[in-house]
């Protein structure tokens, strides 16, 4: 008969590595505490690493550039916890700004809004992850560029965009149909859905004006 520990490595061992679990997911396994201890034994054979209390990963390991362990990213942990809880989370502030290329700074703590409970989520390496509830509309954008545009320009503030970031924002809408990003119009803050109609605008009369010079 196979240990619990033995039957937890072979059960994520399927799933792959970078695979992030929690001791929940193993409660038919045995009791809590033979769950707990087992995860522990892991945890020190460095089969699993700890990522925060109650989240455990089966680390990928580089062995091409001799990095070895290879922890989950923030995204990953935050997703991981999302599906968990069947919550929606969304990047907000700073975290938001990176994503989309508006920063390069990378916030040492993360926030996400959720429709789920607030946390507070400590990581290994001083990194942290907060979920703030938010109001059902502020998760229900179809367009995944117009929603992180939205919570990062909020972050920035509406007499703070620079020339730059201007520029970068039109390269970003750019490549999407304006009808895709007009359904969230509706949840979008007035002057956000200005600075994204004028970058339209200008990308429109950009083209114009190309094709008028090749005429």
């Amino acid at each position: 008969m196979q240990s619990v520990e033995k039957k937890i490595l072979a059960s994520v061992a399927k799933r792959g590595r970078g695979t992030i679990i929690f001791p929940q997911d193993f409660a038919s396994y045995g009791t809590p505490d033979a769950v707990h201890k087992a995860f522990g034994r892991l945890v020190a054979s460095e089969q699993l690493i700890r990522v925060a209390q109650g989240v455990y990963c089966y680390p990928k390991i580089d062995k091409v550039l001799g990095l070895g362990i290879l922890y989950p990213t923030i995204e990953e942990v935050a997703a991981a916890i999302a599906r968990r809880d069947k919550a929606k989370i969304v990047p907000t502030g700073a975290y938001a700004l990176n994503k989309l290329g508006l920063s390069t700074q990378l916030p040492m703590n993360v926030v996400y809004l959720t429709d789920g409970s607030p946390r507070k989520v400590k990581l290994e390496g001083n990194r942290g992850i907060q979920f703030k509830h938010t109001a059902k509309k502020n998760l229900a954008f179809q367009n995944e560029i117009a929603m992180l545009l939205t919570f990062a320009l909020r972050e920035i503030g509406e007499n703070n965009i620079t020339d730059t970031q201007f520029a970068h924002i039109r390269n970003l809408v750019k490549s999407i149909p304006f009808e895709t990003i007009k359904k969230d119009f509706a949840l979008i803050p007035a002057w956000i859905r200005k600075i994204i109609l004028n970058s339209y605008e200008q990308i429109s009369d950009t083209y114009r004006g190309s094709k008028k010079n090749r005429i």
